[in-house]
C-alpha cells in the first residue's frame, strides 16, 4: 500500500533538478557519486550542464547512431557556450581541454558517450532512491559496516606509522655507513703506520678509540636489525589481519554492485595502502642490501648481519611476491557493452569487455608486462560442460593510466567467445544443469621480474553464465543474482549443484535494487510485503524465511505458466520500456493482489482508480476503478493488462488521459477520476501527458483513443464485480465513429482479472 507520506510526495511536482537533489545528500551517498565521474565523463559538464543533460534522452541514443551523434554535436555547443561565459579563467581553460578531450574520445563513437552519460544519470537514480528509502536492508547495513571510517582511519595510521618508521631506519642505516666510513678510514690510517710507531702511547690510544667505534657499530648493527625485525613483522600483521580482509571486503562489495547494490568505491584507497605497503617492504629490501655492501667493506666475529640478513631477506621477498600476487584484481567484471547493467552473462559471438588492475605501484620492471586471458582453465573434476574458446586476441600489455597513480592496468574491450564443436555434431553431453545455471570463468595470467625477484600473477573473475539466445538473459541474470547474493567464492563453479536457500529478508533487498538499477526507483516496504505474499503467503512477514532457488526461479507459479522470476523480470522490462515516467511518480501501487484492491477501493469516491500488474499475463498492467449503484452497491472493473505491444502504440499517462467506455449505448466517458486514494488524474499524470497526438494515417491525424464496452445485463459477472467486455455491436460502432475519430485496432478488450 502507499503510505501517507509517499502520497503527499507523489502529489507534488519535483521542484528541483536531479543534480541539485545530488548535492544535496550526505557525505556518504556523495562519495559514490563522485565515483561516477572520471575522464570519460568529469563533472566539470554535468555541473556546468546540468539542465539540458537531463532533459535529453541518452537511453535512446546508446542505440541510435544518428541521434547519439546530435546529442554528441549539441553537448560540444553547449560547452562552448558555458565556457564563452565563464568568467574565471582557470576554468575556462579546464573547459578547453575538455572540450577536446571529449572530440578525441567520443568524434567516432558517439554512442559511447551517450552510454556514459545514461549509466551515470541512471546510478544518480539509484543513489538518491537508496536515499529516500525509510531504512537500509541487511546486506547495506552489513556493507557499510565493512567500511566504516573508523576502521578506514586506523588503516590509514598504521600504514603510515609503517612508512614513517622505515624511513627512520633509513637514516640509520645511513648512520651506520658513516660511522663504518670513519672506522674503515681510521683503520686503514693505523695500518699504515710504521712498525716503530705502533707501540707508542698515541697509536694505543687510536686503538682503543677503533675499538670503541667497532663495538658502537655492533651496537648500531643490531640495533637496526632489530627495528627491522619489528617492522617486518608489523608488515607481515597488517597484511594478514588487515589488508587481506580489506581486499576480500572490497571484492565482496563487488560482488554486491554487479547485482544492483551500493556503487562500488574504496578500490583507489586499497590501492593507496597496497602501494605504500610494497613501498615499505622494497625499501627496507633495499637497505638489506646495503647492509650486504657494508659487511663486504668490514665485518668481525659474531657480525649480526651475515646471522640475521638471509633469513630477514627471505621473508621480506615472501611478504612482496604475496603482496604483488594478491593485489592483481578484475576491477571490471566481464560484461557485454549491449547489457552494462547485467555483468557476467556473456553472449557467444557477442563482444564483452572486461580489465584487471595491479593495486601495486612498481619500480621498473624488467620487459612489458603481458596479461594472458583464458577461459575455462581450471574446470570442477569430471564437470560435464560445453566447452569455449577466445575468439579474438586474448593477450594485451598493462599501461599506466594517468588516474590511476601509477599503478598499471589493462582493458580488454573486444573479447569474443566461441562455442567449440564436436566431431558428431552436438556440443557434449547434457549435464543436469540447464545453460543458465552452468558457470564458466576467466582467467588473467601475467609473469614479471622486478628487483631480481620473478613473480607470476593469476586472478579470475566472478563465476560466468554463457548463453547463446538473448532469450535467455533472465534466467542467466537469475543465476547471476543467487551467486552474488549466496557465496563469497571467487571461483565456485558448482554452486548450483546444490545451491543454498536465501533468506527473503536479503533476496528481497536485491529485487528492491533491481527496480532502481533498471527502472530508476526501488520498491517499499509495502511492495516488498506484496511480492513475499505472492511467493509464498503470509510467511512474507517473518524476514528469515527463506525461499530455494528451484521455487524462486524454476517451478511454475501455482496456476500460471511461469516461474516468479519470469514474471518480476517481465514487469521490470515492461517499466523499463514503456512505464518509467509514471513509475517514477510513484503512481503505480504494483503488486496488490485482487481481494487487495477491493479491499482498498470499496470505501473510496466513485470514479478512483488504482494500477497495478497483472497476475496472470507476463509483463502487464491494469487498472481497476470503483463504481457505485444508486442502491449502495460497489461495483470494481478492470481492464485487460496492457503489454508491451500495446504500450508500444499509445503511452500509458495517455491511456489514463483517453480511456472510455459504453454503456448500453450512452455516449462515451471516461471513469477515471482519481489516482488511488484521491489524486484527481489529471493532478497526477497531466505532467506526462503527451501533447502531440499519435499519427496513424499519413494524411488525416487520427487519435487513439482506449475503448471498453460495459454492459448492465451480462449474467455472467457477478453484480458487485463488473468488467467492460468486448465486442461493440455494429450499431453502437457506428454511433461512436459519430462522435469521436479512432482507430479500430486500438480498442482495448478489457475484462476482470
Amino acid at each position: 500500500m502507499v503510505n501517507e507520506t509517499d502520497r503527499k510526495a507523489a502529489r507534488q511536482p519535483p521542484s528541483m533538478s536531479q543534480w541539485k537533489q545530488i548535492q544535496q545528500l550526505e557525505i556518504r551517498l556523495l562519495e559514490q557519486v563522485d565515483y561516477l565521474y572520471d575522464d570519460n565523463f568529469p563533472m566539470d559538464i554535468r555541473q556546468g550542464l546540468a539542465s539540458w543533460i537531463e532533459s535529453q534522452d541518452w537511453d535512446t541514443a546508446v542505440n541510435d547512431e544518428s541521434m547519439a551523434t546530435v546529442l554528441f554535436t549539441n553537448l560540444l555547443a553547449q560547452l562552448e557556450r558555458v565556457r564563452l561565459q565563464e568568467q574565471n579563467f582557470l576554468q575556462r581553460h579546464n573547459m578547453k581541454i575538455i572540450h577536446q578531450q571529449l572530440q578525441l574520445k567520443y568524434a567516432t563513437n558517439p554512442a559511447v558517450m551517450a552510454r556514459v552519460i545514461s549509466t551515470c544519470l541512471r546510478e544518480e537514480q539509484r543513489i538518491l532512491s537508496s536515499a529516500c528509502m525509510q531504512e537500509q536492508g541487511p546486506l547495506e547495513k552489513s556493507l557499510q559496516n565493512s567500511v566504516a571510517f573508523e576502521r578506514q582511519k586506523n588503516m590509514d595510521n598504521r600504514v603510515g606509522l609503517i612508512r614513517n618508521s622505515v624511513q627512520l631506519m633509513d637514516q640509520a642505516v645511513k648512520y651506520i655507513e658513516d660511522m663504518q666510513d670513519d672506522f674503515d678510514f681510521r683503520y686503514k690510517t693505523l695500518q699504515s703506520q710504521e712498525s716503530s710507531d705502533r707501540n707508542s702511547e698515541r697509536m694505543k690510544q687510536e686503538v682503543t678509540r677503533l675499538q670503541e667505534i667497532l663495538n658502537r657499530l655492533d651496537f648500531k648493527r643490531k640495533e637496526i636489525l632489530s627495528k627491522m625485525d619489528i617492522v617486518i613483522k608489523e608488515i607481515d600483521d597488517l597484511i594478514t589481519s588487515q589488508l587481506n580482509p580489506e581486499l576480500q571486503d572490497w571484492k565482496r562489495r563487488q560482488q554486491i554492485a554487479a547485482i544492483g547494490g551500493p556503487l562500488l568505491t574504496g578500490l583507489e584507497q586499497l590501492q593507496s595502502w597496497f602501494t605504500l605497503t610494497a613501498q615499505s617492504l622494497f625499501q627496507i629490501k633495499r637497505q638489506l642490501d646495503k647492509l650486504g655492501d657494508l659487511v663486504l667493506k668490514v665485518t668481525y666475529e659474531s657480525d649480526p648481519i651475515p646471522l640475521q640478513k638471509p633469513q630477514m631477506e627471505e621473508r621480506v621477498k615472501y611478504l612482496i611476491y604475496h603482496l604483488i600476487k594478491s593485489s592483481f584484481v578484475v576491477e571490471k567484471q566481464p560484461c557485454m557493452p549491449t547489457h552494462p547493467q547485467k555483468p557476467l552473462i556473456i553472449k557467444t559471438g557477442v563482444q564483452f569487455t572486461t580489465k584487471v588492475r595491479l593495486l601495486v605501484k612498481l619500480p621498473e620492471v624488467d620487459y612489458q608486462l603481458k596479461v594472458k586471458t583464458t577461459f575455462d582453465k581450471d574446470l570442477p573434476p569430471g564437470r560435464v560442460s560445453r566447452q569455449f574458446f577466445i575468439l579474438t586476441n586474448n593477450t594485451k600489455v598493462m599501461d599506466i593510466e594517468d588516474y590511476s597513480n601509477g599503478c598499471l592496468s589493462v582493458e580488454f574491450r573486444h573479447l569474443q567467445l566461441k562455442e567449440k564443436k564436436y566431431i558428431n555434431g552436438t556440443k557434449g553431453n547434457e549435464g543436469l544443469l540447464s545453460v543458465t545455471e552452468e558457470l564458466h570463468s576467466l582467467s588473467f595470467e601475467a609473469c614479471f621480474t622486478v628487483q631480481g625477484l620473478t613473480i607470476d600473477l593469476e586472478t579470475c573473475s566472478l563465476p560466468l553464465v554463457v548463453i547463446s539466445n538473448v532469450s535467455q538473459l533472465p534466467g542467466g541474470w537469475a543465476s547471476v543474482m543467487w551467486y552474488n547474493l549466496l557465496t563469497d567464492e571467487p571461483r565456485n563453479l558448482s554452486f548450483f549443484g546444490n545451491p543454498p536457500r536465501a533468506n527473503w529478508s536479503q533476496l528481497s533487498e536485491v529485487l528492491s535494487w533491481q527496480f532502481s538499477t533498471f527502472a530508476g526507483r526501488g520498491l517499499n516496504k509495502e511492495q516488498l510485503t506484496m511480492l513475499g505474499e505472492k511467493l509464498f503467503g503470509q510467511h512474507a512477514s517473518c524476514g528469515e524465511y527463506q525461499v530455494s532457488w528451484s521455487k524462486f526461479s524454476k517451478e511454475n507459479i501455482p496456476g500460471k505458466p511461469f516461474s516468479f522470476w519470469m514474471w518480476l523480470d517481465s514487469i521490470l522490462e515492461l517499466i523499463k520500456k514503456h512505464l518509467l515516467p509514471v513509475w517514477n511518480e510513484n503512481y503505480i501501487m504494483g503488486f496488490v493482489s485482487k481481494e487487495m484492491e477491493r479491499a482498498l477501493l470499496k470505501d473510496r469516491e466513485p470514479g478512483t482508480f488504482l494500477l497495478r500488474f497483472s497476475e496472470s499475463h507476463l509483463g502487464g498492467i491494469t487498472f481497476t476503478w470503483v463504481e457505485h449503484n444508486d442502491n449502495g452497491e460497489v461495483k470494481f472493473n478492470s481492464v485487460e493488462p496492457y503489454t508491451k505491444n500495446r504500450l508500444s502504440a499509445l503511452p500509458f499517462a495517455d491511456i489514463i488521459r483517453d480511456y472510455k467506455v459504453i454503456s448500453d449505448g450512452v455516449v462515451p466517458e471516461n471513469p477515471l477520476k482519481f489516482l488511488y486514494p484521491d489524486i484527481p488524474k489529471d493532478e497526477a499524470f497531466g505532467r506526462l501527458y503527451n501533447s502531440q497526438p499519435s499519427k496513424v494515417h499519413p494524411y488525416i491525424p487520427s487519435t487513439l483513443i482506449p475503448i471498453s464496452e460495459l454492459r448492465s445485463n451480462v449474467s455472467t459477472t457477478p453484480p458487485s464485480c463488473r468488467s467492460p467486455e468486448p465486442p461493440m455491436t455494429p450499431g453502437e460502432f457506428d454511433m461512436l465513429s459519430e462522435q469521436l475519430c479512432f482507430d479500430i485496432d486500438t480498442m482495448s478488450s478489457p475484462y476482470s482479472e
